[in-house]
């Protein structure tokens, strides 16, 4: 492999954490089977990143939950201010929040029962991480649910990302 398509050079995590929390096996098994996303900071702007990504997991078949403590609707879909006050399961709990408030947001996940906590691109908390996964929860850290989505599913990223997956195959839906 090129250095220029290593997915690595995309973390500042080590070597030991991306095996913990990066497991590529892990990612693909999560975005098979979850259904539910509950994205904490999802942005009402449609230019941020949040509601891109959410705007795509939505197209993509997955059930997409806003969590914005100030927001009434985002994505057409009601939003909630924690994830305490969701009245649904979560699978996963897709985080863009600052780092500095991952532990709280991970306490919540545990209460709630989420199956995952997954921590956006430069979003690092390792302690928090850590505690995820000793409570049983599937932790990924530091990356875009976006990216990994388009790159499992066989398919190049609309803007042009590397997804080291080469196919002639059409893409496939991970979340149906």
């Amino acid at each position: 492999m090129s250095i220029a398509c290593d997915v690595r050079l995309n973390t500042r995590l080590s070597e030991e954490d991306r095996a913990k929390y990066q497991n590529g096996e892990v990612i693909q098994n999560l975005l098979a089977t979850a259904k539910t996303i509950a994205i904490v900071g999802l942005s009402t702007e449609k230019t941020k990143a949040s509601n891109m990504v959410g705007s795509y997991l939505q197209d993509e078949g997955y059930k997409v939950i806003p969590v914005h403590p100030k927001a009434e609707e985002i994505l057409g879909v009601k939003c909630y201010p924690s994830l305490s006050a969701i009245p649904e399961k979560v699978d996963i709990v897709d985080v863009f929040r600052p780092a500095s408030e991952i532990p709280g947001i991970v306490e919540e996940a545990i209460k709630i029962g989420a199956k995952a906590v997954w921590t956006q691109l430069r979003i690092i908390n390792l302690e928090a991480a850590s505690a995820a996964k000793e409570a049983g929860l599937e932790v990924v850290v530091d990356r875009c649910i976006k990216m990994e989505h388009g790159r499992y599913g066989g398919m190049l990223h609309w803007a042009g990302m590397n997804t080291e997956v080469i196919s002639a195959q059409r893409r496939r839906n991970l979340g149906a």
